[in-house]
């Protein structure tokens, strides 16, 4: 299992429009959901699984993400069952610009964390952005509130800007403490 801190970094990989740490709310109950997950596997199978996502990612982060995908996808074919490699196939797919692939992965991702811990919260944001920019803000809503449950920030940001009413009051607060930040002077 990777610690917190491989947890954080691979977060800032794979969604890097999502604020630093967002990753839970309670991490220590990630982490024990996530070990609980995987304790269902093969611990051999597991190890290897879980060093052909860290090539995957090493390869990612180094701008090969052709290998990375490969990579992913050979720990998908180890464990079919497990989650995380899906999420993060998906998300290389989707840098690679093959949406319907990432769509497909992170349904997948979904469907296999049964919506909780960190592989199925990150999917669940992931398909949601992804939902938004492809028009369907119901489903992208449903998939945000659902991460926003699990402990997303960055999801309920995310709800916020879908919400028109709540956009305008932001903008509306924002503008009145800009103007007490900096009165007018001409108003003396």
């Amino acid at each position: 299992m990777c610690t917190p801190n491989d947890s954080a970094v691979l977060h800032a990989i794979f969604n890097p429009s999502a604020p630093f740490g967002d990753i839970s709310g309670d991490k220590d109950n990630d982490i024990e959901e996530e070990e609980d997950q995987d304790s269902r596997f093969p611990a051999e199978l597991l190890e290897k699984t879980l060093k052909l996502e860290l090539s995957g990612v090493k390869s990612a982060e180094s701008g090969d993400v052709k290998t990375a995908v490969q990579m992913f996808a050979e720990a998908i074919a180890l464990l079919p069952d497990r989650p995380s490699a899906y999420n993060n196939r998906a998300q290389a797919l989707r840098l690679e610009g093959d949406v319907t692939g990432a769509l497909q992965d992170l349904n997948r991702a979904v469907e296999l964390s049964k919506g909780v811990g960190i592989a199925g919260r990150q999917a669940l944001v992931q398909r949601g952005l992804i939902l938004r920019l492809k028009g369907d803000e119901e489903a992208a809503t449903e998939d945000l509130q659902r991460a926003a449950q699990l402990g997303s920030d960055f999801a309920r940001q995310q709800l916020v800007l879908l919400n028109p009413y709540a956009a305008l009051c932001n903008r509306m607060l924002r503008d009145m403490v800009q103007k007490l930040q900096e009165p007018d002077l001409q108003e003396c």
